[in-house]
């Protein structure tokens, strides 16, 4: 059977396939994990121990030079997410001011919806593209990115106050495992032999684990609306990070493309302002579907999008591109 062989011929078959059987199991048979327990439980729910070793295992392939990069296309991405859900934020509140359309095909729609949606990039999905596709310095720039994670650059863009502070400790817990890698890979050339075999191998473990996060009923619920927000989501950020990562970055638009996406926990962000500000109470049970919508599409869409354009530009999967 050729399996690999049909998986390659997908567009990022690698990381979208295992993510789709994972979001399947889970929409049907939503207590797998805590039915089975043990290795397959772990597996089903073990994203983030996943990502930390894949975060260990790439960092052993940077090389120190490369950290004034990082910061640099970290940086350009992180700007260009927050100002583009921003400015799309404060186009949408001229017509829906704090409030959202209460009937016809957009209703639920809120600025609410749309800014949480923009602003939060899934950073395992990311950094699994980046792994696939991209530049291996790209991976350690969502170290910068990862600082758009919750509520706080949201109620910046909304403008309400509160809540800016970041425990230095989770923000630091982000990079210890990448930096670990770095450490091994240029003290031992061996090491970074030995660990950077694993960054492929660990792409569809990963995607399996993150797909059997999601349900696929929250598209349903979100209705069409949602699938449509979610695609507003890659094209919208997708272009602006785009062109910020072929012109800050100095990239091929890899890494922009793989940022367009929406974060598993953005899902806890309108919930997360209401708490904050009350007038945003009565948005948060529509906007919560429709950024949950957002997640599964964007999850795979952004995917697709990326190894599409990898394979115009003669980017080959698992292989660095460096121009």
């Amino acid at each position: 059977m050729k399996i690999k062989a049909t998986l390659d011929r997908i567009p990022g078959g690698m990381m979208i396939v295992p993510l789709i059987i994972g979001a399947i199991i889970n929409t049907l048979f939503p207590n797998t994990a805590e039915t089975f327990g043990s290795f397959t439980g772990a597996m089903m729910t073990g994203a983030l121990p996943i990502l930390a070793v894949f975060y260990v295992c790439m960092g052993s392939t940077i090389d120190f030079k490369a950290t004034p990069y990082i910061i640099k296309k970290g940086g350009a991405l992180l700007g260009t997410k927050i100002a583009t859900a921003a400015l799309v934020g404060f186009i949408a509140a001229q017509f829906l001011g704090n409030g959202m359309i209460d009937s016809g095909f957009f209703a639920g729609l809120s600025v609410l919806a749309i800014v949480a949606a923009m602003n939060d990039t899934n950073g395992g999905l990311y950094m699994a593209l980046m792994g696939q596709f991209g530049k291996k310095e790209d991976v350690g720039a969502y170290s910068i990115m990862s600082l758009e994670s919750g509520p706080f650059f949201t109620m910046i863009s909304l403008g309400v106050a509160g809540l800016a502070a970041f425990p230095w400790q989770t923000l630091l817990g982000a990079v210890i495992p990448l930096i670990v890698g770095m450490i091994l890979g240029n003290l031992d050339k061996d090491m970074r032999s030995y660990l950077s075999k694993a960054v492929p191998v660990l792409v569809p473990f990963f995607a399996f684990a993150l797909g059997a996060g999601l349900d696929l009923q929250n598209v349903w619920k979100a209705g069409v609306l949602g699938v449509l927000l979610g695609l507003g989501v890659v094209a919208v950020t997708g272009l602006t990070l785009f062109f910020a990562d072929r012109l800050v970055g100095k990239g091929n638009g890899i890494a922009g493309l793989s940022a367009a996406s929406t974060a598993g926990n953005a899902v806890g962000v309108p919930a997360a302002v209401a708490s904050a500000n009350a007038v945003f109470e009565p948005l948060v049970p529509s906007a919560t579907a429709l950024v949950a919508s957002c997640v599964i599409v964007t999850a795979i869409v952004a995917p697709i999008v990326v190894a599409w354009w990898a394979k115009r530009i003669g980017v080959k999967a698992n292989t660095a591109a460096e121009s």
